[in-house]
């Protein structure tokens, strides 16, 4: 059977940072709400079959969105902690009849500029390796250790160093036993690439673009319209 590849997003965060009046990937970004752009660039992409978005169980944004595409979109519900709203996208996926040896591409609903070169570049680069991966992009600025006051204590090496961006690659089956371990043991991580660390995997880190981002903050929100000006639309390579 050959493996399918399906898009994983968790969107049950506030964005308390941003400081906006209601969850920051509902927030409009060049007239649509961003997690709108987000999964119509990941949904254009030609190897992923379908999506699972996993929302908060007090959103009431959501269905008045009325999301729709030729792909199915799937919905689960997040958790306080974001591994826990990725293994509900999972379980949920695993219910819908995904296979366990399926890739699933898991990337932040407040990512909306990632590029499909990337993504196809990811895919090609894991290939069938069940350690997985990631796209990141190397740290380019001198990195400073300081102490609780802010005094530099220590100028850190950054030559090894990267960036962690979204989507991160892994088997379905391998990535819900990594999340499931974790919420045994009552820990927790910041990525699923963390996750699969934890449990003796190593995934690939693959270079992306830069123009990757997070939207955190209110100055992103600019940004991330510039980046999609500049890639030429949300279905842009």
């Amino acid at each position: 059977m050959t493996a399918k590849y399906w898009a994983v997003v968790p969107a049950a965060g506030k964005g308390t940072r941003l400081g906006a009046a209601l969850p920051k990937q509902y927030l409009t970004l060049a007239g649509a709400p961003i997690i709108v752009h987000t999964l119509n660039r990941l949904l254009a992409h030609p190897q992923i079959v379908g999506a699972v978005v996993a929302l908060s169980p007090d959103d009431h944004y959501w269905q008045s969105l009325d999301y729709m595409h030729t792909k199915p979109v799937l919905c689960a519900q997040g958790g306080e902690e974001r591994f826990v709203s990725v293994l509900n996208a999972l379980l949920r996926l695993a219910s819908h009849g995904a296979h366990a040896d399926d890739w699933v591409l898991v990337h932040d609903a407040a990512r909306p500029c990632v590029r499909l070169s990337d993504i196809s570049k990811l895919i090609e680069s894991v290939g069938d390796n069940v350690h997985g991966g990631l796209l990141g992009v190397p740290v380019a600025d001198t990195l400073k250790r300081c102490d609780m006051t802010g005094i530099v204590t220590a100028t850190v090496d950054r030559s090894a160093l990267w960036r962690a961006l979204t989507p991160q690659m892994f088997k379905l089956e391998l990535l819900a036993h990594a999340l499931q371990n974790l919420m045994r043991r009552g820990a927790a991580v910041t990525d699923d690439a963390a996750a699969m660390e934890r449990e003796g995997y190593r995934p690939r880190m693959v270079e992306g673009h830069a123009d990757n981002i997070k939207i955190t903050r209110k100055e992103d929100l600019q940004l991330a319209s510039l980046y999609l000006d500049m890639q030429g639309g949300n279905t842009c390579e």
